[in-house]
């Protein structure tokens, strides 16, 4: 799976540099217009991707008609999305769109602690492509990630994992940051925190910014150790 993965990835890059070349006339504002027209798609229509040694197995279920709540909704009931109403809140300054599926047991990263070490597992599917980009979800190992709450403003360092080794940047994805404002963290994996994200490249890893294109994200976080 993950070198099926990397295959992808490599050509998805080369695909864009292509891409690129033939458009150097498009602007940031085209580009930009083109992901919002993307991102609408995504939430009609979500996304479904099956296996290819088992049809009957999906690697990716995303359903469609997706409903948009505003940031106050969001936070009069109680910073929650109501997954049976298929619920994402949109953040109007960021572009992100957010589902919490579970908040998690254990505690939020307090303010001005000393960086917390977080275990991240979570499937990339690749709006503008229609595919699955990257995923360490049928990995052993966790992407693991270095988090620091600075009086709310939360920054993060990957320490390794799928993300850095397919985009070479220790700076997580700015979206990845969004959630812990909300969750909570614990070792115990019954209940760990889960959330979906849809993001805009200028909120994404480094390839989806300096392209802008749109991903999705199906993430769990666990305290690490």
């Amino acid at each position: 799976m993950k070198h099926k993965l990397n295959i992808a990835l490599l050509l998805m890059f080369a695909l864009a540099s292509v891409f690129q070349s033939c458009n150097d006339d498009e602007t940031y504002a085209d580009k930009r217009k083109r992901e919002n027209k993307q991102i609408a798609g995504f939430i009609q229509t979500g996304a479904q991707v099956k296996s290819a040694d088992d049809e009957d197995e999906y690697l990716l279920n995303i359903p469609g008609n997706i409903k948009v709540i505003s940031e106050s909704d969001f936070y009069k009931n109680d910073s929650t999305t109501d997954v049976s109403k298929n619920e994402y809140v949109y953040f109007n300054r960021t572009g992100v769109y957010m589902q919490i599926v579970s908040k998690g047991d254990g505690e939020k990263i307090a303010d001005d602690s000393e960086p917390k070490r977080v275990l991240v597992r979570y499937t990339e599917f690749n709006i503008a492509g229609d595919s699955i980009q990257t995923s360490n979800g049928l990995q052993n190992d966790p992407d693991i990630v270095s988090v620091t709450n600075t009086s709310g403003s939360f920054t993060g360092t990957f320490l390794s994992g799928m993300m850095y080794d397919s985009y070479k940047s220790s700076a997580a994805p700015p979206a990845w940051l969004v959630p812990f404002t909300y969750v909570k963290l614990t070792r115990d994996t019954r209940n760990l925190a889960h959330v979906r994200l849809i993001v805009p490249g200028s909120y994404g890893q480094a390839n989806a910014s300096a392209n802008v294109y749109p991903c999705f994200y199906d993430i769990t976080y666990q305290m690490g150790r």
